[in-house]
């Protein structure tokens, strides 16, 4: 189905992993796709694998005069911008020199993560209300488990993430009351497998004994694929979601249901 038929769509972080995924699911349904990162090479190439009608564009969502420029451009090529999916990030392991635990972390790479995770969707969020509210969209954010539990080895990605989640909410109510039909709302994967993980897990036995560690924590047995955060965001891009607004999306595999690892098979 083209439930994105006619509507203009900019994804965040689009060169790889999650927001790739997006953007091919959105062009899939019909949109025209704003490819953009600070990997100006990479956002290219997805939207020349993905075709006319997907367009790319640098955007370092950490800086202001960056997202107000985007914004400029994209009402001059396109009048309108239907959905934003708030979908940059970074860890900060590997952007950083940390260190990212609560006694000792690093203040400068804590700065840096909140600058692209916290920061960059306010502005991303900041932006698209003023493409938006003269005929409405739909913003999601991309915040992650992380944003609802403690992560004690990674205290700035989970606070910054704990912030998307709760920015989401304010972004709905701040519409709602002003009278804009703009929808916001969240996501939040879990062991899902991108190139992040893909990088963290290794190799050979080390790779395996890894990956069935991580997947024994996951009811249902096994990681999540960008494609399945894809859907997810499409159903908050799309009118199906018309009456979802403030709300957050698990997609985790069951992971915050409750349970700490997947039930045992029956005999």
């Amino acid at each position: 189905m083209k439930s994105l038929e006619n509507k203009t769509a900019l994804v965040t972080g689009a060169a790889r992993g999650i927001g790739a995924a997006i953007a091919r699911r959105f062009a899939e349904a019909g949109a025209t796709v704003i490819i953009t990162d600070i990997d100006a090479g990479g956002a290219k190439s997805v939207a020349e694998g993905l075709g006319p009608p997907a367009v790319h564009r640098r955007l370092d969502v950490r800086e202001e005069d960056q997202w107000r420029a985007t914004a400029e451009w994209v009402g001059r090529e396109f009048g309108r911008l239907d959905a934003l999916v708030n979908n940059a990030g970074i860890t900060g392991f590997l952007e950083t020199p940390g260190p990212h635990d609560p006694e000792h972390l690093d203040l400068e790479s804590w700065r840096e993560v909140h600058r692209v995770n916290s920061d960059g969707v306010a502005l991303g969020c900041k932006y698209a209300i003023g493409l938006m509210k003269a005929e409405g969209g739909a913003i999601v954010n991309i915040s992650s488990r992380s944003g609802i539990v403690g992560i004690p080895g990674a205290a700035a990605y989970a606070a910054s993430k704990a912030a998307v989640r709760n920015h989401t909410k304010s972004v709905a109510l701040y519409c709602a009351q002003a009278g804009y039909a703009i929808r916001c709302n969240s996501i939040h994967p879990a062991a899902v497998m991108t190139e992040m993980w893909d990088a963290m897990l290794g190799a050979g036995a080390q790779r395996d004994a890894i990956m069935a560690s991580i997947e024994a924590g996951v009811p249902m047995g096994r990681f999540g694929t960008p494609g399945e955060v894809a859907e997810a965001a499409l159903y908050l891009a799309s009118d199906a979601s018309s009456y979802v607004t403030g709300t957050e999306l698990h997609v985790d595999g069951g992971i915050l249901a409750g349970a700490e690892a997947a039930p045992a098979k029956a005999e």
